[in-house]
């Protein structure tokens, strides 16, 4: 019990640094990405950390198999290279019950990674979808920051708002840019204005944006024919809301609602099924890549490994979009499954020929 204690705590240690190192590098790509759509106007910046936290699950399911597969293959490959896994065979540590320890960690992974896939993934995306349509509905002048030129997300519309008091939604020095058709040509009409605030008709709900004291001008640029009015009171209907419809895509679908349905769906409920499988198998690969040669290195099997998960993972992909798309069987992901768990196995019990063939030399024959 101490010796499992021991590698496990070593093997989950390593998933956990490698969990996190490749988390923060894709939630990082997102963070820019929203941000910059933030920045743009088209979501409010509080909305970013929702965003990414609800994508979070749909991440962690496809990274932590690969980062137990590589902390496995790290944190046995230092135990060969400063001959711990020599002293542990020299006192009975075999194969097969070094799988067997593995196999502890290897489970606890594959339970987070089905509680990611079969729930939280599919809530998250449902949760994302649900925030993007809301955000739709979200009125133009309701993402509007002050001080800065902002194109609107609808149309080419252009904003700039002196001072924006945020409790009262009231607006100070307002600037509008925009292109209307008059007479079946576009115009560009600019309206300048001292004050702003938004207006909600309370019999028919429409909305507006009303404006006092100042300037509507009409007309394109190196024509002379322009136009000005002025005013006290400006209205602009902004647009009406959707209502919130349902989320109908497919993977953000509850678990429940895949069983019985079409190819594709079912397609994705064996996908998330199987990615819980997929965590158990590499484990099974990752034993026996992990022998490492102290002469070779610590990273000597770490690419060709990695290039070996990728297949693994891409083969998967692409028979479930296949099934998606051309309503195939679905017992050809488990066909995938079934031939890496045959390699898992010829690598772990047969001795020599898979390591001849794959170009690996077993760590014991190194002089």
């Amino acid at each position: 019990m101490i010796i499992f204690r021991y590698l496990a705590k070593e093997v989950l240690i390593s998933m956990a640094a490698v969990t996190l190192v490749l988390l923060l590098i894709i939630m990082s790509g997102r963070f820019i990405s929203y941000l910059s759509i933030a920045a743009a106007g088209e979501i409010p910046m509080e909305a970013v950390f929702y965003y990414l936290l609800y994508r979070m699950p749909g991440f962690l399911e496809l990274i932590l198999p690969l980062g137990l597969f590589l902390g496995i293959l790290l944190a046995y490959g230092r135990l060969y290279l400063e001959s711990e896994m020599v002293v542990l065979q020299a006192t009975g540590m075999s194969q097969r019950r070094l799988t067997m320890y593995t196999l502890g960690p290897a489970l606890f992974t594959a339970l987070l990674v089905s509680l990611m896939s079969l729930y939280l993934s599919p809530v998250g995306a449902n949760q994302t979808e649900i925030m993007l349509q809301k955000q739709r509905n979200v009125g133009e002048f309701d993402v509007i920051t002050e001080g800065r030129f902002q194109t609107m997300p609808r149309g080419n519309r252009v904003t700039y708002i002196e001072h924006l008091d945020s409790l009262s939604g009231s607006m100070r020095g307002v600037f509008i840019s925009e292109k209307v058709k008059v007479d079946n040509r576009e115009q560009a009409v600019m309206v300048v204005a001292e004050k702003g605030r938004s207006y909600t008709n309370p019999d028919t709900g429409i909305r507006y944006l009303v404006l006092d004291n100042g300037y509507r001008y009409e007309g394109n640029p190196g024509e002379a024919d322009y136009r000005q009015i002025q005013f006290q009171e400006y209205g602009i209907r902004l647009p009406d809301q959707q209502p919130i419809q349902q989320v109908n895509e497919l993977y953000s679908l509850p678990t429940t609602k895949l069983f019985d349905g079409s190819a594709a769906e079912r397609a994705q409920l064996h996908w998330r099924l199987s990615l819980p499988m997929l965590t158990l198998i590499v484990a099974l690969l990752a034993v026996p890549l992990s022998k490492t040669n102290p002469r070779q290195g610590r990273y000597a099997k770490l690419i060709p490994s990695i290039l070996l998960y990728m297949a693994y993972l891409m083969l998967l992909t692409n028979i479930r979009k296949y099934i998606e798309r051309d309503g195939g069987e679905v017992i050809l992901l488990w066909l995938v499954h079934l031939l890496f768990f045959g390699l898992a196995m010829g690598l772990l019990y047969v001795d020599g020929s898979w390591k001849k063939l794959l170009g690996w030399r077993r760590a014991d024959h190194a002089a």
